[in-house]
């Protein structure tokens, strides 16, 4: 199963849209926030992509939730965009957040960094802003698990 993740678009749809189109057999698209708007530019997607977004702290009276909790391909995903967490002073909150709810991945964004990490067992992704290009997916096969980092700037 691979899944496109998107971060802090803010306001920036057709970047959305790019990187979309971009990665082939996209099963799901995870946007964590600052751009809950943006996601409008995705709406021909084919049957069966599932879309699933968090607010982010620009999210301005949104309904969306803080934080998702799914399970996809026989791993926990706990999603949100990690203001909450304050994640750009750190990482133990939102490890601690990720014990708490024994997810095996944990995804977020915020910081407008990158980050894959692999600690404790556990997986920590953020794909960066896509206001600068950065997104990522991750690919759930069988038990393991690859996440990728990517830069629209890759492809032109």
């Amino acid at each position: 199963m691979r899944i496109l993740i998107l971060s802090d678009s803010h306001r920036i749809s057709q970047r959305v849209r790019e990187a979309y189109e971009l990665i082939e057999d996209v099963s799901m698209i995870i946007h964590l926030g600052d751009g809950e708007r943006d996601m409008a530019a995705l709406d021909d997607l084919p049957a069966g992509v599932k879309v699933v977004q968090v607010r982010g702290n620009c999210d301005f009276g949104s309904d969306l939730p803080a934080v998702e909790l799914l399970d996809v391909g026989g791993k926990r995903l706990l999603c949100t965009h990690g203001h909450l967490f304050h994640v750009k002073f750190g990482d133990a909150m939102i490890m601690e957040e990720a014990e708490k709810y024994n997810a095996d991945i944990t995804l977020y964004g915020h910081t407008h960094t990158p980050v894959t990490k692999f600690k404790s067992g556990r997986y920590y992704f953020n794909p960066g802003s896509l206001l600068d290009g950065n997104f990522g997916y991750i690919d759930i096969v069988g038990d393991g698990v690859n996440c990728v980092q990517l830069n629209l700037k890759d492809f032109r």
